[in-house]
């Protein structure tokens, strides 16, 4: 075992050259090694739903672009699935079998959880991703990280931050505004940071309002250090960096892959011409050698795994992550008589698509194929028939696989018929161009609906799908998303009732593209995206401008009932004091016939406020499995950070006083109770000045006191409708006009008084 490492004692012992060399990797999984001083490589990996580790050495070898020929690994479901379990715990049992499974490898570093938010359906990236929902997403990721870092095995934050689409992903510029940034896209990194403190946070490749993410000194340092305190690494996504200078001195540590021989000669050369000081490059160096530091336990130790009870974890994990879309008539769960004949349908359930494509990909330790999952479920005393019905690899119509498809469907018992998007559709790297299905898919569909009066549609894809357009040709759909080595044994356990669907969307299914609200900003123009939608993403802009949806974000089935009721809220602490608490209590009882889970929500709105803010707002949420008939009592508890908004103005969070509304349901649309409490806070409007407006002067106690005792304010305040006219002029551009009842000398006299 190597003698403990003594930070401070290595970086006085490092040549200059050597310290460049610590803050680039020596390959493109491994950071480099100092061997005089006893200073070792580790070892990265991309993992946040499967470890997809590409050891040197390894007899597969690895392709030059990093993807190809990884070890076995399991395949857990994509953050896509896994967040629609709205369930933490899950998120730490994944995160601990991925650092069981790291350890295994000798993977110091596991690259993810990824949680930048879905901006648009069309990302190509969102399987990837959690949620259009920050709260959820940081609440989640949070629980991911806990659970890999639990058993010594680091994680890394990313992509931070902005980085909402694969188009031009390496150049664009995303202009966003501080209170957008601060409201949508910072927040689910922020709570991961101060809650569960990642060893290493990955930048994003491209620009935020002109600025590469690598050298974003503000975001790097000013709001990821200085305010969140986060202590640990700051890598580069594998190719962001553009000036290694630049980006050491906002705040990367470590550059992966390196660029040897361009980027530790420049930081070389500037440190040695004063361009840049020493002590930024030391740090960076402590950094890196913390980081290897506290990789050593879990490393020396090493580990083994259980491939069999990781693959029933991704089992188990992928019930969680189906959403039970639509069950009319209960045509689910399946259960065939003995005799009875089930026609399979779509090519999906003999060729499972059960992960993404691109960096995240994994080799998985098994597969298991739906067509035989479900054969195996129904017995022997059931025929299950199989028509692929089209061709995963192209868009176009097979009159002979049709032809077969209606013949194997007409007259059965039961029609499950497999459809979903093909690799080619969604992938990192680029983003799609429709939300459609393919159309050899919806033919098929529509053929089959004509001789089959209760077809039931398993959704397989890593993003949201355009429903609207086929939805009333099936009888139920389960979305399963991209769920996984274990997702054949899922499907057949929750189409069967072995498992019970507790699914809810992390994100809305909009009736169409048009209506999300970046339609008209996305990607954008070349070299710029505008996130022109300001707050309003996802069920915050579909809420906000009255927009009917197929699906709503927190929405989900089951094959049992629940009802929400008894909510109350009680307001303890104040604004003033920093202690406000506000804790929502509602109890949740299963009024059907199975057990099950339900997912209580809870949303903040806030009903009159200075500033345009979302209807309602998630705040909080709390999975309860409950047996038939039982009853609980849930509370979640709000702190002062759930009635604020950013105000621009004051450079920080603020909560104005009045009513909020307190929404708790099963969907963001689904609300069972309300209440509204009244919040005490001081006063976020700011000082009154010669450029405060009418209005804002007459809506401050004290300002309308002293306009209402000047000599000649009485005819104006008195006018109700001029008052209307004129409210939003500056107080010193109607001194100016000479006839509102004051002078200038006479405002500076009113300033004075204040």
């Amino acid at each position: 075992m190597p003698d403990a490492l003594d930070v401070d004692a290595v970086v006085a012992q490092l040549t200059l050259e050597e310290k460049a060399s610590l803050t680039m990797g020596s390959g493109f999984w491994y950071t480099a090694a100092v061997e005089r001083l006893g200073v070792e490589r580790i070892l990265v990996s991309d993992g946040p739903h499967g470890l997809r580790a590409q050891p040197a050495g390894h007899s597969d070898g690895g392709d030059h672009l990093g993807i190809g020929g990884s070890v076995p690994a399991t395949c857990f479901p994509t953050a896509s699935g896994l967040a629609s379990s709205w369930n933490p715990e899950a998120f730490r049992a994944v995160g601990r079998a991925l650092a069981r499974e790291a350890r295994a490898g000798g993977v110091a570093v596991v690259l993810g959880p990824g949680v930048n938010i879905k901006r648009s359906p069309l990302c190509g990236r969102n399987f990837e991703y959690l949620s259009e929902d920050p709260y959820l997403a940081g609440a989640l990721a949070t629980a991911a990280v806990q659970g890999t870092q639990s058993l010594g095995v680091g994680t890394s934050l990313k992509h931070y931050a902005a980085n909402n689409q694969e188009g031009d992903r390496l150049r664009v510029s995303a202009e966003v505004d501080d209170r957008t940034l601060r409201e949508i896209y910072l927040p689910a990194f922020e709570a991961v940071v101060t809650d569960a403190r990642p060893w290493t946070v990955m930048c994003a490749y491209n620009r935020i309002n002109g600025t590469y993410a690598s050298e974003h000194h503000w975001l790097l340092t000013e709001v990821l250090r200085d305010e969140w305190g986060f202590e640990g690494l700051v890598v580069s996504d594998w190719g962001a960096v553009h000036d290694r200078v630049a980006a050491l001195a906002a705040g990367l540590d470590l550059e992966m892959p390196p660029a040897v021989g361009v980027s530790d000669v420049a930081v070389v050369e500037a440190v040695r011409a004063g361009t840049l000081e020493v002590e930024v490059l030391d740090e960076a160096v402590r950094r890196v050698l913390r980081l290897v530091e506290r990789s050593r336990p879990a490393m020396e130790a090493g580990g083994t795994f259980d491939v069999h009870e990781h693959h029933a974890l991704a089992r188990t994990v992928a019930h969680e992550s189906a959403v039970l879309l639509k069950n009319d008539g209960g045509v689910l769960p399946l259960r065939p008589a003995a005799g009875a004949r089930v026609a399979v349908i779509g090519e999906f359930a003999r060729t499972p698509r059960y992960q993404g494509a691109g960096s995240s990909q994994v080799n998985p330790t098994r597969v298991d194929i739906p067509l035989d999952e479900l054969s195996a479920a129904f017995g022997t005393g059931v025929t299950v028939d199989f028509a692929p019905g089209f061709l995963l690899n192209s868009v176009e119509d097979d009159d002979a696989l049709l032809v077969e498809a209606i013949a194997t469907a007409t007259d059965a018992d039961h029609v499950v018929v497999f459809l979903g998007l093909p690799v080619q559709s969604e992938s990192e790297g680029f983003d799609r161009t429709t939300m459609e299905l393919p159309a050899n898919q919806i033919t098929l569909l529509q053929r089959i609906s004509a001789v089959s009066d209760s077809v039931v549609v398993v959704l397989v894809g890593g993003s949201t799908v355009q429903l609207s357009t086929w939805d009333h040709r099936a009888a139920a759909i389960l979305n399963c998303w991209l769920s996984g080595q274990a997702s054949g044994g899922a499907v057949a356990d929750l189409l069967t009732g072995a498992a019970n669907p507790s699914g809810k969307l992390a994100e809305t299914i909009p009736i169409r593209l048009e209506d999300n609200s970046s339609f008209l900003n996305f990607p954008g123009d070349p070299g710029v995206v505008r996130y022109g939608e300001g707050v309003f993403v996802g069920y915050r802009g579909y809420d906000k401008a009255v927009v009917d949806v197929s699906y709503p974000f927190g929405y989900g089935l089951s094959y049992t009932s629940f009802s929400i009721g008894d909510v109350s809220a009680s307001v303890s602490g104040s604004v003033a004091d920093g202690d406000l608490s506000v804790a929502v209590i509602a109890t949740v009882t299963n009024i059907g016939s199975v057990a099950g889970a339900e997912v209580v929500q809870v949303y903040v709105g806030d009903l009159e406020s200075e500033v345009a803010r979302p209807v309602r707002e998630l705040k909080g949420f709390v999975r309860v499995g409950l047996e038939p008939g039982a009853s609980t009592t849930v509370t979640v508890h709000l702190d002062e950070r759930a009635f604020a908004y950013w105000s621009v103005r004051l450079g920080r969070w603020a909560v104005e006083a009045g009513e909020f509304e307190i929404a708790v349901g099963s969907s963001s649309r689904d609300i069972a109770d309300q209440v509204v409490v009244s919040i005490d806070a001081p006063s976020v409007a700011a000082p009154l000045g010669v450029d405060s407006t009418l209005h804002e002067w007459l809506a401050d106690d004290r300002g309308r006191e002293l306009l209402s005792g000047a000599p000649g304010s009485g005819t104006i305040l008195q006018d109700p409708e001029l008052i209307k006219i004129v409210g939003t002029f500056p107080m010193s551009s109607l001194a100016a006009f000479g006839q509102m009842g004051w002078s200038r000398d006479q405002l500076d006299q009113l300033i004075a008084a204040l």
